[in-house]
């Protein structure tokens, strides 16, 4: 952090000039079509856009920078990027409350989500300050699914997965199915499919699409397991050290970015589905309720599980959103 404060009162005293031609580098290691791909393109127009230039924001996707979600809040502290979109759910290890937007079969609707998100967001935002970093804006994600090489007619199909998931709950529901889970980078998966050492994908049609997961997982089954979200996020600092026209603008273009990203996820899932049917896929949209039962009771118990690592944060957020509360 001592670091960073130097190099933002450093940042400060440069000429007017120099300041205009500011650059930060933004990662995710999702591709460019899926969702934290579409956010982090529309965050850097708005940002160029609301700054008149003077701020631009660098985007890279697929993790081409050797930075994973896991990793991505330890990347921007350490300086390799001012700013990135990390998937919330693989940052627990830094505070449980990021695991909340992917608890399993909380949320059915975007909705749902939607109110979910704005339930958590002071959290998050809280979460991330702890952590020397700002919340730019919250990215959502299409109803996760699983993607497999045959359909899932019984439980007993579960346990013949290996399975990417993609945070700890998600490990401990598949596994509480008998299933091989482990979580996996999006962007690690590919290979791992590949050289066989995974069967199942568990993901959105988003991401698998923007992977092509149809070239091994030609079935989807469609158990709206979550909704979940990433988390843009900025170094506090690297923030701070901006004269306030281009907070304002960051502070706009966050605002900006995450409501066309609601907006868009409105026709995302039928946009997916066509291409993903187009390219082979058998979409099972009524998964059998054997099959669905089966992780709705490794999902309770993985749930409370997560109350009591998260302590007070669970019942404030869980009994708000059962409640109906905004």
């Amino acid at each position: 952090m001592l670091l960073f404060r130097v190099l933002a009162v450093a940042l400060l005293l440069l000429p007017a000039a120099v300041r205009a031609q500011t650059v930060w580098e933004m990662a995710t290691e999702y591709p460019q079509t899926a969702m934290p791909g579409l956010g982090v393109t529309t965050f850097a127009k708005h940002v160029a856009e609301s700054s008149a230039g003077k701020l631009q924001i660098r985007p890279s996707f697929d993790a081409s920078g050797g930075i994973r979600s896991a990793g991505m809040l330890a990347a921007i502290a350490d300086g390799r990027v001012q700013a990135g979109d990390a998937f919330a759910g693989a940052l627990e290890a830094e505070d449980a409350i990021f695991a909340l937007p992917s608890l399993p079969f909380l949320v059915t609707s975007i909705a749902d989500a939607r109110r979910l998100a704005d339930l958590a967001r002071p959290f998050l935002a809280t979460a991330l300050q702890n952590k020397g970093q700002r919340l730019l804006y919250l990215t959502p994600w299409p109803p996760s699914g699983i993607w497999s090489k045959g359909p899932l007619k019984t439980p007993s199909d579960l346990a013949g997965l290996s399975i990417r998931t993609y945070d700890k709950i998600s490990s401990e529901v598949f596994a509480s199915a008998g299933a091989k889970a482990a979580s996996i980078s999006f962007a690690d998966t590919m290979p791992k499919l590949a050289d066989g050492s995974i069967n199942a994908v568990l993901s959105s049609g988003d991401g698998g699409t923007g992977r092509k997961l149809w070239e091994f997982l030609p079935y989807f089954s469609e158990i709206t397991y979550s909704l979940p979200l990433s988390v843009a996020s900025v170094n506090q600092a690297i923030y701070d050290a901006l004269p306030p026209d281009l907070r304002e603008a960051v502070d706009t273009a966050g605002r900006q970015t995450e409501i066309e990203l609601w907006l868009a996820l409105s026709t995302r899932l039928q946009e997916n589905y066509q291409r993903m049917r187009q390219n082979g896929v058998t979409i099972d949209s009524s998964p059998a309720p054997a099959v669905v039962a089966t992780l709705q009771s490794g999902a309770a118990a993985a749930q409370q599980a997560w109350c009591t690592r998260s302590g007070p944060t669970c019942p404030k957020v869980l009994e708000a959103f059962k409640a109906g509360k905004p």
